[in-house]
């Protein structure tokens, strides 16, 4: 790594020994030599396996649960239901009061997505736990499913979850998040070009090497020690504590290398049910997905719609941006409307727009609940806007790098959701890669900088 030293030097201090530097990966050293340590490494005496009986259905109410079969099965050592969950509604954003809890840990009366968890098996073995899965009994009513979010927020839609009415979730500005900045009407008005195109992802499955767990081990006095490969320790703790009922103090997280999460290992899925286990069984326990569950259960990076609407004047000045965005959620909350809020804060992209209207949906579906992945809620964001930014660049006849070094947001400029940009640095940036690409600008754009007026 390059470090430009030219730039902003009244800014920085020039004393700095790790920024700019090369440094080896204080894990890199384990890692190849094949002694780096995963929860799943750990063995205990006596430890038992968990697998979960799931729906095989998108959307079925439950008319009963027959678990005598699988308690008879030699092996099996505890069958668990919702009716064992000390508090079996949570939401992992209800710690930063992002509610309601709209999820059960065990499913009770109904199933919203295919692959739902709806009771659990203990048992000696895996094979023992999984044969006992296949002896659970369950009687659904299959009932209409919708997929399509723009289908989902029609009237008469199939409700997905009786605790978003309308199949979106409620912001306090109403059934989406708003952006509302300048007069958009004034400003299409005095474009000479309008360009509005669709942009659409599908769930991405961050398809970790170390599929999602955690051993879960007794340690007396009520206390257990969980073993888990969570990249939220803290929502984790907390989240478990609330569902088990259980003060924090009696429930020690360990954490360490994740092998691979990118993510998908944010979600409170695995821990709350295996502690429990270990509760009332008084072993360890083991629960850890098979490559199949990580690929059909885990949180996806969420389907998005986004529509652009732009308009530009023909010197490549932008004037204005109107976005209506879509963010699947699937069947719970999870993260997802923190995701479409931070894609309504996104969307004017690192350029400054002087009429921005922006308007995001969080909707429910009855697919796998979304969540977090890499930058969720602006990553897709950002695809859309860079292949608009191409295309308006296209419509006009203008360089698509120059067309950028116009537009874009310097020190000074008022972003749309009215928080003033610092430390852009953006001019420098793009600056430094027309140079490092060969791709050749107008020198009036090399004299440019991030500082107002610069």
């Amino acid at each position: 790594m390059e470090l430009r030293k030219n730039y902003f030097a009244d800014e920085r201090k020039d004393d700095l020994h790790e920024i700019g530097q090369s440094r080896p990966r204080s894990d890199a050293p384990g890692h190849v030599t094949g002694k780096t340590a995963y929860f799943a490494d750990r063995n205990f005496p006596g430890m038992l396996h968990l697998k979960m009986v799931r729906s095989p259905h998108h959307h079925a109410r439950i008319r009963s649960i027959d678990i005598s079969e699988a308690e008879k099965l030699p092996g099996v050592v505890r069958v668990l239901t919702a009716k064992d969950i000390p508090h079996n509604l949570y939401t992992i954003l209800i710690l930063i009061q992002v509610g309601p809890e709209d999820e059960h840990v065990l499913a009770e009366d109904k199933v919203r997505w295919k692959g739902e968890a709806v009771v659990a098996v203990v048992a000696e073995t895996e094979r023992a736990a999984q044969e006992a899965v296949d002896k659970v009994k369950v009687d659904y009513e299959v009932l209409p499913a919708v997929f399509d979010m723009e289908e989902a927020l029609k009237p008469g839609a199939p409700l997905v979850n009786e605790y978003h009415p309308g199949n979106f979730y409620l912001y306090d500005s109403g059934d989406h998040r708003k952006v509302r900045f300048g007069d958009i009407d004034k400003g299409f008005a005095e474009a000479d070009h309008i360009l509005e195109q669709t942009y659409a992802s599908s769930p991405i499955e961050q398809a970790p090497t170390e599929t999602t767990g955690c051993v879960v081990v007794p340690e007396g006095n009520d206390r257990f020690t969980c073993h888990t490969n969570t990249q939220a320790m803290f929502f984790t703790l907390d989240n478990t504590s609330i569902i088990l009922q259980m003060p924090g103090h009696k429930l020690h997280m360990v954490g360490g290398t994740v092998g691979g999460g990118f993510g998908g290992k944010v979600d409170v899925i695995v821990e709350p049910i295996a502690i429990l286990a270990a509760k009332l069984t008084g072993r360890p326990v083991s629960f850890i997905y098979g490559r199949y569950e990580e690929m059909q259960i885990s949180s996806p990076r969420a389907a998005e719609k986004i529509i652009i609407k732009d308009g530009v004047t023909k010197d490549g000045r932008l004037l204005a941006r109107k976005v209506t965005g879509y963010t699947d959620a699937g069947a719970y909350s999870r993260h997802s409307p923190y995701g479409a809020q931070k894609g309504a804060a996104h969307y004017p992209g690192p350029y400054t727009v002087p009429n921005v209207w922006i308007d995001t949906y969080c909707v429910y579906t009855n697919r796998t609940p979304s969540s977090a992945m890499r930058g969720f809620g602006v990553t897709i964001a950002d695809f859309a806007l860079e292949v608009q930014m191409d295309k308006l660049a296209r419509l006009i006849g203008m360089d698509p790098l120059e067309f950028r070094f116009v537009n874009a947001y310097r020190d000074g400029d008022m972003k749309a959701h009215r928080q003033p940009t610092t430390g852009a640095a953006l001019i420098e940036c793009m600056q430094e890669a027309s140079r490092a690409a060969n791709w050749p600008v107008a020198e009036k754009y090399l004299q440019m900088s991030s500082y107002k007026g610069g």
